[in-house]
């Protein structure tokens, strides 16, 4: 139960998920930390340990879920890994009075800087280029003239949060028209908002995927939707693999129902079906929208700090919107 303040006496946190040295230099000398790489591991807890638990750091998208939670009945508080958090039970945390913390803002540019490049390099076929090259056929004969282009699309984003915008602004600085599709218009924002998402991928040829995974967003992007886009239609996905439905985009992009999709992330990571990668016309990458050593450091520091000031009797820096506390 979400109840600490400030103390003398360490407190006991579990580190669940791949050790990270940040993470560890960061806790060690304030608490007593219990490491723990997965769901496996958890079955040498003992009800003891589990007893004195009162943080999870966890260092990945990894999950924790309800019957790992109900382990450790004076847990206060779960700091974990990425600004997306369907990877945690955040509801039995809200009903238990456990407060939950993400690590947004310090991901949004690098991870929109991702999104881009993924976008430009589906559309222009840079990657295909590139094996192009390699294979020695540049050689015998020119590349052949790309279908996509940049020039004559519209994108329609699918969520405008922090991130959603960052990629807005450099699709405005490229001259490519941005409407939005959200479950209500977002703050301050001018681009035209579309209510269904249905009647915005009809409209555009283009979407990029930047939303919320979890129960209310699972396969959000239908077979209707993928197919609403057309034959010069891109899909960029950069959530979560379950917003998208998978199969039905294979379809698509088989019948030549859409021209291309951009994936970074999929249904069942790090499984790839084996026909996305067979496919020319699709750009895969392994989940490194915010894969860069600078951006995971601030990502692995936010973790530590939620921990820190909550033990030091402050609010955390960046609770999920569920969490329970909003004032100390």
């Amino acid at each position: 139960m979400a109840s600490s303040s400030a103390s003398t006496e360490k407190a006991d946190i579990l580190v669940f998920g791949p050790p990270k040295a940040i993470v560890t230099r960061g806790l060690s000398d304030g608490f007593v930390l219990h490491q723990f790489e997965n769901q496996r591991d958890l079955g040498r807890i003992n009800a003891a340990m589990a007893e004195r638990v009162r943080g999870i750091a966890v260092t990945d998208l990894i999950r924790v879920d309800q019957a790992m939670l109900s382990k450790f009945p004076k847990l206060e508080i779960i700091s974990t890994f990425g600004v997306g958090y369907d990877h945690v039970d955040f509801n039995y945390a809200r009903d238990h009075n456990i407060v939950v913390t993400h690590t947004p803002d310090v991901l949004t540019e690098e991870t929109a800087d991702a999104a881009l490049g993924l976008l430009i390099c589906t559309v222009r076929e840079f990657v295909k280029a590139d094996r192009y090259v390699r294979s020695g056929l540049w050689a015998n004969q020119p590349y052949p003239l790309t279908a996509g282009s940049m020039r004559d699309r519209t994108v329609g984003m699918v969520g405008m949060g922090r991130i959603g915008r960052a990629i807005a602004r450099r699709l405005d600085a490229m001259k490519v028209p941005v409407v939005y599709h959200a479950r209500r218009p977002a703050d301050n924002v001018l681009y035209r908002h579309y209510p269904k998402l249905l009647d915005m991928a009809k409209a555009v040829d283009t979407l990029v995927v930047m939303t919320p995974g979890g129960a209310a967003t699972n396969k959000l992007v239908s077979a209707e939707v993928i197919n609403a886009l057309g034959p010069n239609g891109v899909l960029i996905n950069m959530s979560r693999g379950s917003v998208v439905d998978e199969e039905a985009l294979i379809a698509a992009l088989k019948k030549g129902d859409i021209l291309a999709a951009g994936l970074d992330v999929f249904a069942n990571e790090p499984v790839v079906p084996d026909e996305l990668r067979a496919m020319q016309n699709v750009v895969l990458l392994p989940h490194i929208g915010s894969a860069t050593v600078l951006t995971r450091g601030s990502m692995d520091q936010l973790v530590v700090e939620n921990i820190r000031d909550w033990f030091a009797g402050k609010l955390p820096p960046t609770p999920i919107p569920e969490t329970p506390i909003k004032g100390r």
